[in-house]
């Protein structure tokens, strides 16, 4: 048997028994994988620094490079998440419905784990925790497939992890690392029905489509971020300005980043030059539309290409619009169902983009960066789903269990 159908076989095998985890048990593990990770970070920054090594040997972005870089403050962050896993409630064994029938049958319908859920995923080593924090709460086992970016990382983090686990009631095949680099450990994850229960594909849109193409595994996708800004002519620029900066330059390399602006014309005539000036300053390529450009000559030419890239870096596209209505039709066309902000003083404009843009979470006045599982009080998140099936948005705990029906009787039978 190979590494992958192996460890899936682990993972089915601890799945079973961790159905008699209490909370306190489950919290118990979270905890001491926080410290653990805390307490090894410098092992973890090491093992990080040979990845980071080869990406620079390889030419990787700078942008990618900051997914993948691992520091002593990020570390905390993440075993924070961890921390924050334990204080939320656990959704498993929760009595979401119960009725009496007419014949005295008691019908409850109750939250269940998922099961054994396959995480297959880019090169985010922080990842790596927070899917095995969110499965291991909610009673699934998982099998992780990080990238080969992150590979030395993701191997020192579970090999800590594992240490941890070890001193608690958790299963030890509960969380498994496939380790081959090679693609066809994802094609095998992607057709191992009836071991894992579900894929969850985290990262650029080649992974999550040879997904979501190939499996016959159910796939829950998660979500390419094209997310769009429009500013209304009834933009206040006070707030328009902050808003559109850290939706961009923040952290331009998440998938919750603005990658295009729409700006409406009026408001474009009297603010655009000043705020692609500062975006500029802070190190953004703007490709623009003709009109973005009449404005603002220095500002390259953005292709059709553009309108659909996400770039998870600093380039952002620009394009000036007549309407509400255009705005409206140029997200039809290019966004991914991920985050959509207008930004008005005007609220019938805003309800009626609130209303109408067809995306996993909407806002007014306010950044795209905030949809983050972290940012929404659901702690770590398993990734945003831009489906419609089964969970959208940030997949906190809740997103990860199933439901059963448990029936209660006194010899009735059906006539």
């Amino acid at each position: 048997m190979g590494e992958v159908r192996n460890k899936a076989a682990l993972a089915r095998e601890a799945a079973q028994a961790m159905n008699l985890l209490t909370t306190e048990q489950k919290n118990e593990a979270l905890l001491r994988m926080a410290d653990a990770l805390v307490t090894e970070r410098a092992s973890i920054i090491e093992a990080n620094a040979i990845d980071l090594e080869r990406g620079r040997a390889n030419g990787t972005s700078a942008a990618m490079l900051d997914r993948l870089a691992l520091n002593d403050k990020r570390i905390e962050g993440i075993a924070e998440g961890l921390r924050q896993i334990v204080e939320l409630p656990d959704p498993t064994g929760a009595v979401l419905e119960e009725s009496t029938r007419p014949n005295g049958l008691v019908i409850r319908k109750i939250s269940v784990p998922i099961g054994v859920i396959g995480i297959v995923y880019e090169s985010r080593p922080n990842v790596t925790v927070d899917a095995a924090g969110l499965c291991l709460k909610t009673g699934n086992a998982v099998v992780l497939r990080g990238g080969s970016a992150a590979l030395e990382s993701n191997r020192r983090i579970v090999a800590v992890l594992h240490e941890a686990l070890a001193q608690t009631a958790m299963p030890p095949g509960a969380l498994q690392l496939i380790e081959s680099s090679d693609r066809s450990s994802v094609d095998e994850m992607l057709k191992l029905n009836g071991l894992l229960d579900v894929i969850i594909p985290r990262g650029g849109r080649s992974l999550i489509q040879n997904v979501v193409q190939n499996a016959t595994v159910p796939v829950i996708e998660t979500g390419e971020g094209v997310c769009h800004t429009y500013i209304d002519d009834e933009a206040d620029p006070a707030k328009a300005e902050p808003i559109v900066i850290n939706a961009k330059v923040q952290r331009p390399s998440v998938c919750n980043s603005m990658e295009t602006l729409l700006v409406h014309e009026r408001y474009a005539g009297a603010h655009l030059a000043q705020l692609a000036g500062k975006l500029r300053e802070l190190g953004v390529e703007l490709r623009g539309c003709a009109k973005s450009r009449t404005l603002v000559p220095w500002m390259g030419e953005a292709t059709e290409e553009d309108w659909r890239t996400e770039y998870n870096d600093l380039i952002l596209s620009v394009k000036t619009v007549s309407s509400l209505d255009e705005a409206l039709d140029h997200i039809r066309r290019y966004g991914t169902m991920h985050s959509e902000c207008i930004v008005t003083e005007n609220a019938e404009r805003a309800d009626r983009f609130l209303r109408e843009v067809d995306a996993a979470a909407v806002y007014h006045n306010a950044s795209t960066r905030f949809t983050d599982g972290f940012e929404f009080g659901y702690g770590a998140e398993i990734g945003i789903s831009t489906q419609k099936l089964h969970a959208r948005g940030p997949m906190g705990l809740p997103a990860l269990t199933s439901t059963k029906y448990v029936i209660y009787g006194n010899g009735q039978i059906r006539g």
